[in-house]
This record gives C-alpha cells, structure tokens and sequence, in this order.
C-alpha cells in the first residue's frame, strides 16, 4: 500500500498539466548532464532518495511507464539531485517498461556508472529481444573498464542463450575463466543454461563435473538442458543421482522430470514412479506439479490417468486446466474420437466458473477447433480476444493462422499475421509452415527471404519448413543453401534438421545423399527411419527399403503409420505382393495401427501391377473405403497397364461419379483405349471432358541448373537456347533410333514432350559426370521411358526423373524401376 503522501505526488503527477514538465522531460539528457549534474556527494535530503525510489519500484512492479514518467517528471521540477542510486531505479524502470530509447537517453548522460547501471541496461534490450544491442552494451561495459560483476556476465550469457549463439557463448566463458569467476556457483548455473540451450551439452555436463560447488539450480539445469535434447535416459540418471545426494527435490525438479518422461516409450512406469515421488514429497495438490501430471499422461494416451488426476485436484486453476485441454487436442492427432470437443466443452467449464482464461487457454481453444474443422467456432473464439486484449499476441497469432491454415484460408492466414504487431519466431514459423501445408511454396521462401531481411533468427522449425519448401519445389541448390544455413548456427546435430534434409535430398532424386545424412544422424526417431525408407521405395530399391525396416524393427523403433506406407509403397513398386500382404496384417496385428485409405491404395496398386485385378476389385469393397476415388484410381491405372477395358471403364465410371471434375480418372480412361487402338472410345472421352468442362492439367517438366529453374510444357520454343536444344534432341533421337527407338505412339508431338527438353538442357550445361535430374507433374509416358533409358546409354549420363508416382533413374540402358511402373 502506498501512504497518503506517495497518492498524493503519484496523483499529483497525473493531474498536472504536462505540456511544460514533459517539454522538460524531452530535454531530459541536458537537463541531467548541464544543470542537475549526477553526483555521489550526499544528497541534501536522504529521505527523499528513498521517497522517489519507492515511487519507481512501485511503478516498476506494476509496468505503469506513465507513473513512472509522471516520478521523473517530479524529480526534474523539484530540481533535486539524485544519487546513483535512485537514477539506477530510474534506469532500471524505463528497461522494465519497454522504454528503450528513453533508458539509453538516461545511461548516456550519466556521468557515474556502476554495474547496476549496465545490467539494467542489458536486461532491458534483453527481455526485448534486442539481443545485439544487449551484447553491444556488454562490450561497451568491458570497453569503459567498468568493474563489472557476476550479474553482469549472467545477463549476457543469458543472451547467448536465448539466441543460440554457442561461440559468443564460448567467448564469455573464457572471459568468465579470465575474471576469477569461474568457480561461482551462480555463473556455473548461467554456463550450464547457455551450453544446454546452445545444444552442447557435453560441455555443460564436463562443467557441472568438475564443479565443487553446486545447488539445486545446478541440478535442475543440468536436467533441463537433457529434456531439452530428449534423452530421456541420461534426465532420469541425473535425477536418480540428484535424489540419492539428498538434494531436496521441488516443483521445478519434477516438473522437468515429468517433461522428459512424457517422451519416454515406458511412460506408465516411469509417469508412476514419478507420481509416487509427488506425493511423498507432498506436491500433488501443487498446481505446477498436477498440470505436468496431466500433460504427462496426455500427451502419451493414458486419458483415463489425466482425467483422474484432474478431478483430483481440489481446486484446478487456470495453468490445470490448460494442460487438460491442451492433452484433449493433442490426443486427438493421435486417437481422435472427438476428443477436441471435450477440450471445448472444458473451456465452457471455465467460463462458467469465471476463470479468466490465459493466452495458453486461447492458444489450445483455437488449435482444438483446428482439429476438428471447427472454422466458424474459431472465429467465435477470436471475438473473445478483443474482450480479454489478447488479439495482439504472437502465441495466439500463431495458433489463428494455423487455423486459418487447416482451413486452407491462407489468404486470412496472411492478414491475421501482418496484424501481430511484434512477430516472434514462432509466429513467422507458423505462417510459413501454413504456406507449406497449402503448397504455396515460393510464398514460403519468399517469407523466409523477408524474415532474413529483417535481421531474425530463424530457428530450427522455421528452417525445417523452409527446407520442406525447398524439397517440394525441388531446388536443390537453394536447399543446399539453407542446410548450410542451418549447420552455420548449430542446427545440424538437431534430429528435425536431418529429417528434413532426408525428405529434401529424396525429393530432389538424390537417394545416396539422404542415405548418408540418415547414416550421420546421431539420433534417429521413427520419422527418420520413415523418410529414408520411403526414399528408397521411392527410387525403385524395394529390397534395401525392406532391410531398412527390418533394421528399425531390431532397433525396437516402434514404426508408424507413414512408416508402413513407406513399406508397402516398396512392395508395390518392387511387385513383392507376398510380403506386401505379411506386412500389412503385421500393421494391423503386430503395431495396432488401423490402415488408411492410403495403405489400401498401395495394396490395390500391388495387386493391380501383378495383374491380380480381380482381387484388387474385391479388396477394395471389402476395405470400406470404397466410396474413396483415390482407390479406384488406383486400379484404373492397373486397368490400364494390363489393357483390360471392359474392368477399367466399369472403374472409371465408377470414379467419375464420386470425383466428376478430377481430369486425371479422364487421361486414364483416355490413354487406355489410345493404348489399345479404340480411337474412337478415346475421342469420346476427350468429348466427355469438354462436354462437363473438365481441362486436363498440362504437363511441365523443370530442371535446377545453378541458381536457376528452367520449366518447359510439350513442344515448348520459348527458353533462349531452344534452337541449340532441339539441335541437341534431333541429334540424340537419332543416334538411339540406329540402336532400334521408333515413336511407339501415333502422336508426333512425343519427341517433344517437356521432359525430353528439360533433360537436353542438362545435357548441354551440365558436366559429364553431374547427373541430370528432372521433375515431372505428371507420370513419364512409355515413349519418354524407352527414349530415357537410351539417352542414358547413348550419352553415358545418369539421368534421374521424378513424377509424382516415383523416380525414374536411369543409367546404362536400365531404369531402376526394372520397367515395372
């Protein structure tokens, strides 16, 4: 409580007419420096030191910039000389309150400075994020030969922490070492934070060895620094080493520990062990310690436990019953069962208490209507921000555009993500992964592009997405780059990054670079066994996919959905129906894992290339996705290959009339009857396309070369070098036509179709020994496949094409899809 006096002056302060004191206050540097000079004499009047800093810590507490304003507006106009210490308050209030610019206009007046002075200074561009100017200040601190202290270099080790910047980091160390700091237990702490937070914690573990003198920050540290990383194992020795050292065990300690063993394969013993510690330790009605209970048992599918303890606590507040929400949405990516309604329903609990809901409530809120395709309740939900002033929030922000984002609305998406007034990382990470997920892939980059520009720190989501972008364009180089990018700041030892560097080397054709950056990883999730089993399919290599899975399996990585895609995609391309079929009973049997209409596609494809068409007919109506077209689509391929018109118009009509206005169903059903000479049946189904409007997508065909993108379409004469390139394909048409090549169609414009153009570029500004890789939108014709597999011998190249089926690698005369496509 403030006394009558302090009302009075704060009151004072807001009544005064302040077009005079703050015309004053503007001027403030001069006013400071020229007439009321800093001094450490004395001051006439010691009570009034404390008066006004007491003013300043209250305004301080409660972040009123205006109050405090209003102190040092009073200050001035009583024209008392303040000592260093109440200035310190000051400068220490403006850091606070966000006021930068005024803060530094202060520092750089005063005549005597002390290392309270400089803290504050780091601490404020710190907690704004300006972690430059931060570590300029430091520099200029070390500069003035200041003696700075140990507050000092935990504030500017706390910026290397914040922006993962592991060099700087080291350089702080030593200048730690250089001080006689080095065996303080407070900067010991900060070492252990920045070295685990910069991903090497090694040197944090080498650091907490070798100390004498250690607490339980330095405990609890060390441990955070593991759960960061995910090693579960070597969080749980610690902790074990912790407890049987008598080292009082508190909320932090175990709430680090209940993270880590949320990732632990073995979460009912371990999430038991440890809630049998919580209660001996007598935390289990703390409200910390019961939100990580639940997030425990959530995020690993024991509702029945989360629920449980929920109901447990006597009185659940805001932080409980996030966790129990956010443990409903994030079960619901993982069983479903409509679990996002009951996180909704809780959130009417909440407002029917009169709890007031945190960003972290809205936050879950807007990602369970996410869930659940529940676009308009979200909208709903953001009208509710504006009551509660969080339509500002960058963690809300996110969340709205991920919304925004599932529903494909990316253009509101963009709008809500311009509204942020201070975009974190998170929010521009949000907003690039939503352009990625609507396949708006240079928008992605050319957001990263401005992220860069604007002098942010990328981290490791943000790159990962980045590089997803990059894979799906197939820009190598440009991927390349952004790897490099990502090694350069320390990202590269992170699993994400080699994940997403696999996905990006397999999309681009270059199935041994991501065999090798597999080989490198240090530590691999099911995600990566996935990504490079699923490049190896592929790429036509069914049997070294299958040694791969084999692999994982004896390694107890427990493999999921899209890993059982990946298989069966290898036996499918492979023609191993035998163990197509054994692996995808051992998914259902073995794994619990239910088959999606994408797994039954892959087994009608199996069947379909092996000319069992029956079977796959039957398969099909007996999976119950036989109101899926993607199924049917399947087959009608399968029709196709093995020239059975009567099966593959039946299929086809069947298509058309769950998906009349896909033009793919259209060109299948087209190309069959042209296969099998029915000109006539293939003139009416082009008729049939123009009668319902149904245009065909025209093929395109691109290559990376350097920095640039050449694209080409069927016949196309518009890139600059197009005489020297249809010079270079007559003479290669040519030269396989005297080894037997003859157009196998009765359509001219075959030896012109975009990949052949795409390829002769290569050809002509790539080295001898660079392979020519080459995507396709649209699957490879057999004419292109035959002439492909020539030009590959005749021109001793290796040419790799992808379309959107698989990749086509040939050299030698051979394609690695052994023709079984």
């Amino acid at each position: 409580m403030l006394c009558c006096s302090h009302k009075y002056l704060i009151g004072l302060s807001e009544r005064v007419s302040f077009s005079k004191p703050f015309k004053h206050f503007t001027a403030f540097p001069q006013a400071l420096s020229e007439t009321h000079h800093i001094s450490l004499q004395p001051p006439l009047a010691p009570s009034m030191d404390a008066f006004f800093a007491e003013l300043l810590q209250s305004s301080t507490n409660f972040q009123s910039l205006t109050h405090g304003k209003g102190v040092h507006a009073q200050i001035i106009k009583a024209r008392f000389t303040p000592c260093l210490f109440l200035v310190n308050n000051l400068l220490n209030m403006y850091c606070k309150c966000g006021d930068l610019a005024s803060a530094h206009q202060l520092f750089d007046c005063m005549r005597t400075r002390n290392a309270v002075s400089w803290n504050s200074l780091i601490s404020g561009y710190s907690q704004m994020g300006l972690f430059d100017d931060a570590l300029n200040v430091f520099i200029e601190a070390r500069n003035a030969q200041t003696k700075i202290d140990k507050f000092t270099y935990a504030s500017a080790l706390s910026v290397c922490s914040r922006r993962v910047d592991l060099n700087v980091g080291k350089v702080i160390h030593g200048l730690v070492v250089v001080g006689g700091f080095s065996q303080q237990v407070f900067l010991i702490n900060s070492l252990i934070d920045m070295y685990s937070k910069c991903g090497d914690i090694g040197q944090a573990k080498r650091l907490f060895d070798a100390s004498d003198e250690l607490d339980d920050v330095s405990w609890n540290s060390l441990i955070s620094g593991y759960v960061r990383v995910g090693n579960v194992e070597e969080t749980l020795r610690v902790f074990s080493r912790m407890h049987s050292y008598g080292i009082k065990l508190n909320s932090f300690a175990l709430g680090s520990i209940l993270k880590s063993c949320s990732e632990h394969d073995d979460v009912k013993y371990f999430g038991e062990m440890i809630h049998g510690c919580v209660v001996k330790v007598g935390l289990d009605s703390d409200d910390f310690i019961g939100s990580g209970m639940i997030d425990l048992y959530a995020k690993n599918g024991v509702l029945h436990e989360a629920i449980k303890f929920f109901k447990a606590m006597p009185s659940p507040n805001v932080v409980v019953f996030n966790a129990m929400i956010a443990g409903f949405s994030r079960l619901e990516t993982k069983i479903g069962s409509g679990l996002s309604k009951e996180a909704l329903l809780l959130f009417s609990v909440m407002q029917r208490r009169g709890m007031r809901p945190s960003k972290f409530t809205f936050s879950s809120v807007i990602r369970a209507c996410s869930l659940v395709n529940g676009f308009e309740f979200g909208k709903q939900i953001q009208g509710q921000l504006f009551k509660y002033n969080f339509q500002s929030d960058e963690y809300i922000g996110s969340a709205l555009i991920d919304l925004y984002s599932n529903s494909g609305s990316i253009e509101e998406g963009l709008r809500c993500f311009h509204s942020v007034p201070e975009q974190d990382i998170v929010t521009w990470t949000s907003m690039i992964s939503g352009c990625v997920q609507n396949e708006q892939f240079e928008k992605a980059l050319s957001l990263f592009h401005e992220l860069l520009c604007k002098g942010r720190k990328p981290d490791l989501f943000t790159l990962s997405s980045v590089m997803s972008a990059c894979a799906n364009l197939t820009v190598a180089r440009t991927g390349e780059q952004i790897q490099c990018f990502a090694t350069k700041a320390g990202f590269d030892q992170f699993t994400i990054i080699g994940n997403s560097r696999i996905y990006m080397y397999a999309r681009a054709g270059d199935v041994d670079a991501a065999t090798k950056t597999f080989s490198e990883m240090e530590s691999r999730d099911a995600i990566s066994w996935s990504a490079v089993i699923s490049s190896h399919a592929q790429h036509g290599c069914a049997r070294d996919a299958l040694m791969l899975f084999e692999e994982m399996e004896d390694r107890r990585v427990a493999p999921n959905e899209i890993t059982f895609l990946a298989v069966l995609t290898a036996c499918s391309h492979g023609g191993l129906v035998d163990e197509g079929f054994r692996y995808f009973e051992s998914m259902k049997i073995d794994y619990n894992l239910g088959p999606s209409v994408k797994h039954c596609s892959c087994i009608v494809d199996l069947l379909g290339r092996a000319g069992r068409l029956a079977d796959a007919e039957d398969f099909i109506l007996d999976t119950g996705f036989d109101t899926d077209p993607v199924i049917w689509r399947s087959l009608l391929a399968s029709c196709r290959v093995h020239g059975d018109i009567e099966r593959g118009r039946r299929v086809a009509e069947r298509v058309m009339e769950l998906e009349p206005t896909a033009s793919s169903s259209y060109v299948l059903l087209y190309n069959m009857y042209l296969d099998t000479g029915k000109l006539s049946l293939a003139m009416k189904t082009r008729d049939l396309m123009k009668e319902r409007g149904v245009k065909k997508e025209p093929g395109l065909s691109w290559i990376e070369i350097g920095a640039q993108v050449h694209s080409f379409v069927v016949g196309d004469k518009s890139h600059p070098q197009s005489s020297a390139i249809y010079a270079k394909l007559e003479e290669m048409l040519s030269k396989i036509e005297k080894m037997g090549y003859t157009n196998t169609t009765r359509v001219s414009l075959m030896n012109c179709h975009s990949e052949k153009l795409a390829v002769v570029l290569g050809m002509i500004l790539l080295p001898q020994l660079a392979p020519i890789r080459v995507m396709k939108n649209l699957r490879v014709c057999r004419d292109c496949h035959t002439a492909m597999k020539l030009f590959s011998e005749t021109e001793t190249r290796e040419i790799v094409l992808r379309d959107p089926i698989r990749f086509h690698r040939f050299r030698g005369g051979s394609c690695s899809c052994g023709d079984y496509w």
